[in-house]
């Protein structure tokens, strides 16, 4: 006989034991069976659960993601790349960004110096984990690379950043600026360490000063490999995001006009950096000086239809137009003789905002209370509406009637539900391991009530599974010889 007919044989000498087997169960084995599969089933849901509510995500998912799809040769679409800082990529990299659901706040606070005052006033924690954990990713896409090994602080900084703990990241913080000026050290110690904006800014200009000399080694050294582009770009992260912080820095201590110079040169310098959205801290900037002309001409960069839009956008451009016609607006005149040309613009650049974002006029209108920023923003959510509101009310109550007007069009608006940050949809496979938890567990109770006809339906089942095997060991057995199929039978 042949090696395949004779593995063939086997298999079908095994299904035969397997039939026999099936056919001898009692129901006490189906009772024990979907009791044992509930259990673990309803085992595996609560740590599911609770692994969800800790760190915002499913285990299992976050498992075969991180190490089953790597080994299978599959892509993470999910995690940004760290090429979207890469000059040479901004196609790709503005692509990747407008698929984002969640953006980093482009004005987010300090830790330190702002989100702590906070916790030391009400002893509330003002940033949701799922927001810390989303910057932890964030700091670890752009303030590192596979290059960290051959430069022993940017190896500890590496660790650092996942560190969950705050005073373990302080304390690497530390212990890489022992060995050199490390620039990333010192964003952690102004972020997270400094309880003032004066030292958070001394201790980004230092950070500054590190970070401009690793740009200019890497930048000529960026051609000579993969290794070194990837250390370029991380270099350039770095340098754009100090320069970045010390214009804010510059801002929330009334130096403005040096601010908006600083966030100025940094976008000519940088111009394909679009995804750190500076242009929003300069349109904040230049509205606190009242120069609206240079806020016109911003928007008028920005405010296209190839780039992601904004509360920001949106809203800063139906505050213009409303600044030209609010001081004199009354709802009972424009009813009588209807609006004007002008009114109707800023009517319809107001609807537009409202359509983009319908959660910012209560904050506008102080319909309902603002809150601290978080870090993280859902574009047209709740949380875009508080980050813009907290920034921008005063600039709305600074242009006479421009609330007024803003109340009298946001009253017949159509609204829409819009899902609000940071609610976080159940994963799939909590769902799944929920649905074969209660399941299992129905079928255990049933067959712990009913187990004759529990057995019945469970043969049934079994038996309909096999059918098309059945089908074909009855061809089989009409085409073997009657002695070969005796002695297969005996066996």
């Amino acid at each position: 006989m042949t090696k395949p007919f004779l593995i063939y044989l086997y298999s079908f000498c095994v299904f035969l034991v397997v039939s026999m087997f099936l056919n001898t169960l009692t129901p006490k084995f189906y009772v024990a069976l979907t009791g044992t599969s509930s259990l673990i089933s309803g085992l595996i849901l609560i740590f599911e659960w609770w692994y969800f509510r800790k760190y915002g995500t499913s285990f299992i998912e976050q498992v075969s993601v991180s190490h089953l799809r790597p080994l299978l040769g599959g892509v993470d679409s999910s995690s940004p790349s760290n090429s979207n800082a890469s000059n040479g990529e901004a196609d790709s990299s503005r692509q990747s960004v407008s698929e984002c659901k969640v953006w980093r706040n482009p004005l987010n606070l300090f830790r330190g110096a702002e989100y702590n005052r906070y916790t030391w006033v009400t002893g509330r924690e003002p940033l949701t984990y799922y927001d810390m954990n989303l910057s932890a990713q964030d700091h670890q896409t752009f303030f590192t690379c596979d290059s960290d090994h051959l430069r022993p602080a940017d190896a500890i900084m590496q660790k650092a950043w996942r560190e969950r703990n705050p005073q373990a990241r302080i304390s690497a913080a530390h212990e890489a600026l022992e060995l050199e000026d490390c620039a990333t050290a010192y964003i952690l110690l102004a972020e997270e360490e400094a309880t003032t904006i004066m030292e958070a800014e001394r201790l980004f200009k230092q950070a500054l000063k590190a970070g401009e000399g690793c740009y200019r080694r890497s930048q000529q050294l960026q051609h000579h490999g993969t290794q070194y582009e990837a250390q370029h770009r991380r270099d350039t992260n770095v340098l754009v995001y100090i320069k970045r912080r010390l214009a804010m820095c510059s801002r929330k201590l009334g130096r403005t006009r040096e601010a908006v110079k600083m966030m100025r040169d940094l976008m000519k310098e940088f111009p394909l950096l679009s995804m750190f959205n500076i242009h929003e801290n300069l349109l904040e900037s230049l509205l606190e000086l009242q120069n609206y002309a240079d806020v016109q001409a911003v928007l008028a960069k920005y405010d296209d239809i190839s780039l992601p839009k904004s509360a920001t956008i949106c809203y800063t451009a139906a505050l213009l137009k409303a600044r030209a016609v609010s001081d004199k607006f009354s709802p009972e005149a424009a009813s009588r003789r209807g609006l004007s040309t002008a009114e109707m613009n800023a009517v319809e650049a107001i609807h537009r905002a409202v359509e983009f974002n319908p959660h910012v006029p209560k904050y506008l209108l102080e319909m309902k209370s603002l809150i601290l920023p978080p870090e993280h923003i859902l574009k047209r959510g709740d949380s875009e509406a508080i980050a813009y509101a907290f920034f921008h009310l005063q600039h709305w109550k600074r242009v006479e009637g421009a609330l007024n007007l803003l109340h009298c069009t946001w009253e017949g608006t159509v609204f829409h539900e819009v899902s609000v940050y940071p609610k976080k949809e159940l994963p799939f496979f909590i769902l799944f391991t929920a649905g074969l938890c209660s399941f299992t567990a129905m079928l255990a109770l049933l067959t712990h009530q009913f187990p004759e006809l529990m057995g019945v339906f469970a043969k049934a089942f079994l038996s309909t599974l096999f059918a098309p095997l059945n089908f074909i060991m009855e061809k089989v057995e009409s085409i073997l010889p009657s002695s070969l199929w005796h002695q297969l039978t005996r066996i």
